[in-house]
């Protein structure tokens, strides 16, 4: 689904667990052009076939995975990042420059650590080498930075947890800090409810209209309009932040 012009929403339509998936088409020089943030699983726990739900999306939209020239990762968890390395040799069927991926580099540490533990406990590593690190700041990516985004260090769910934050149409990609309704999980090696709360207020302070979380919710995935982004804020500080 377009949401916006160069922005393509692909929210996850099984019944296993997968993440949602958002791409900036057409914004890279040379012959990959396209961000992926999030390509998700190959294949979960249901045996759902992740990736190739993607790609036929994808596909709709007459986007190509070939023209993936990198791939942001939120997080490192594998509901987000397992199908990195499949679209990276996917890609290397055509010529050219090599497809890369970025994480925050607080959670490269976090993923070698973990990469053991979230094998045994969701039978599925995070079998990938990032090509660089990302820090907190200005992203400018493409010819004259034709797509302005800032990398927002969101620990809480992970030590190295990101949200990307599009200025130019008030749009948060906000991957497992903050969903419809909900938060992401602190119970996993790595979480921190305190950390979790600081970020998503620290998230609540910017101009948004459009929020774009990891997962949906029994509410529903992407959060269209000012009123609602704050409406869903004030929900999680009732109903979460006591918890956390």
């Amino acid at each position: 689904m377009r949401l916006l012009e160069n922005l393509c929403c692909y929210i996850w339509p099984g019944r296993g667990n997968n993440c949602n998936s958002y791409l900036f088409a057409h914004v890279l020089r040379g012959d990959r052009p396209h961000v992926l943030i999030d390509p998700g699983q190959t294949v979960n726990e249901l045996n759902e076939r992740c990736l190739d739900q993607l790609l036929s999306a994808m596909g709709r939209d007459g986007l190509k995975p070939e023209d993936i020239g990198l791939i942001i990762n939120t997080h490192a968890h594998p509901d987000h990042c397992q199908a990195n390395q499949a679209l990276v040799e996917m890609c290397k069927a055509k010529a050219g420059n090599q497809t890369l991926i970025a994480l925050h580099e607080d959670e490269e540490g976090y993923r070698r650590a973990m990469m053991e533990y979230m094998t045994k406990m969701l039978g599925q590593g995070v079998a990938f080498e990032p090509n660089f690190y990302l820090k907190e700041g200005d992203l400018s990516l493409g010819k004259e930075s034709k797509l302005n985004l800032q990398v927002l260090h969101t620990p809480g769910h992970s030590p190295g947890s990101i949200s990307l934050y599009w200025p130019d149409n008030r749009v948060l990609i906000t991957g497992d800090v903050l969903f419809y309704g909900g938060v992401g999980r602190t119970d996993l090696p790595g979480g921190d409810g305190k950390l979790l709360k600081r970020s998503i207020e620290r998230l609540s302070g910017l101009d948004i209209e459009y929020v774009l979380p990891g997962h949906s919710t029994q509410f529903g995935a992407i959060i269209k309009g000012q009123d609602k982004v704050k409406q869903n804020f004030a929900s999680i500080r009732l109903n979460y932040f006591p918890l956390l």
